[in-house]
């Protein structure tokens, strides 16, 4: 009877700005407006963003709960790590509505959707390929544990921190970072890429050279995430490996691993069913029906928003487009059947064909207009 049931709050410390860092929450607040626009303008959501000038993640937390009655979910962003992830394990014990770190949790969903598509092209299992996993931080080790979720097994993963490879030689090492332990005997990044099949990375610019590039496995696939600058140039990879997968956060190359493909239709299918949390089985969900999305014919309008003449599943559409007007219908559902199965939904959907089709008119409009204006 209010509008709690479609209102997210965007909540930041302005610690963790993307390519900006800990520039403090006035400063952050664009970026949270921003958000906040693609929440609506993609998934009809109504948002407050809330610039909180605190640190501490205990008292965040006190905060956050004090005004948590007022939404029916809870998006938290740009908030550094480690803090952000006892922030959010607090925040999903102290409430009943869902709580997502975006940083960590859709980068991890749509790199997963990225990844599954690409183990499918080069023939791949789950539990046989070897990882490197460059950068430590929120969405580096929510993405690995993901992957673990999907059958990545963890004796194959490698992490590398800047201060090279996670092994048991290291004091240094925080909680978080201790949960992803090698036991191989390797110090440097370029050791432990050495026939590694995927390169996680998300770290900075450069990390990845074309002599580590080269020493990979055969169709190696590369998600080269650091922003603004990848950890290595899509220019110097294929200039490289002419076999290779590659994705980047990059809006000008092909293989976009964007957020926004993910967090609009996350919080719709779970607050259309009214789910007490987002667990791993709703991102699980999310993740499968995007790669799902990209085997399917792509429409004119899309074709049309991007200046291309045909699009189809291959080494160079292996994620939708964010301009794609299919996507809440595809994954909002997915996370809303996942939510009913796992018994955190407190509001059934009894009739998804229905449900579906009240999807489509709830954003394919303004997404359209968006994609006119793109190609402008």
């Amino acid at each position: 009877y209010t509008a709690k049931g479609n209102l997210v709050a965007v909540i930041s410390n302005g610690t963790a700005v993307l390519g900006l860092g800990d520039i403090g929450c006035l400063a952050g607040k664009p970026v949270m407006e921003g958000k906040g626009l693609l929440f609506k303008v993609f998934a009809d959501i109504d948002v407050f963003d809330i610039e909180i000038d605190e640190k501490d993640p205990g008292e965040l937390t006190g905060i956050i709960t004090k005004i948590a009655p007022t939404f029916g979910g809870i998006n938290l962003e740009d908030i550094k790590a480690p803090e952000c992830f006892e922030l959010e394990e607090n925040l999903k014990k102290m409430l009943d509505i869902p709580v997502f770190h975006d940083d960590q949790h859709g980068t991890a969903v749509i790199s997963a959707a990225a990844l599954l598509n690409s183990l499918e092209l080069t023939g791949r299992e789950t539990d046989k390929i070897k990882v490197v996993v460059c950068g430590a931080g929120a969405a580096a080790i929510s993405c690995t544990r993901l992957y673990i979720l999907l059958g990545v097994k963890r004796e194959n993963i490698v992490m590398v921190d800047s201060r090279g490879v996670i092994n048991r030689k290291r004091k240094d090492l925080n909680k978080f970072k201790q949960e992803f332990i090698s036991d191989r005997n390797i110090d440097t990044l370029a050791e432990a890429v050495r026939g590694a099949d995927l390169f996680l990375g998300l770290s900075v610019a450069n990390m990845l050279t074309k002599e580590m590039l080269a020493s990979m496995a055969d169709q190696p696939i590369i998600f080269a995430m650091a922003n603004p600058d990848p950890e290595i140039s899509r220019e110097d990879a294929i200039s490289t490996r002419d076999d290779l997968i590659f994705a980047t956060g990059r809006s000008d190359y092909p293989n976009q691993i964007n957020n926004v493909l993910g967090f609009p239709y996350i919080f719709r299918g779970a607050l259309d069913v009214r789910a007490s949390v987002i667990n791993e089985e709703m991102k699980i969900a999310a993740a499968k029906a995007l790669a799902a999305l990209v085997k399917e014919p792509v429409p004119e309008t899309v074709l049309k928003a991007y200046n291309l003449d045909e699009l189809a599943f291959g080494k160079e559409y292996i994620i939708p487009k964010p301009l794609d007007p299919r996507l809440i219908s595809y994954v909002a559902p997915a996370v809303a059947k996942a939510a009913i199965e796992s018994g955190v939904a407190k509001f059934p959907v009894s009739d998804w064909d229905a449900y579906r089709k009240h999807l489509e008119k709830r954003t394919s409009e303004h997404v359209r207009k968006i994609g006119d204006i793109s190609c402008v």
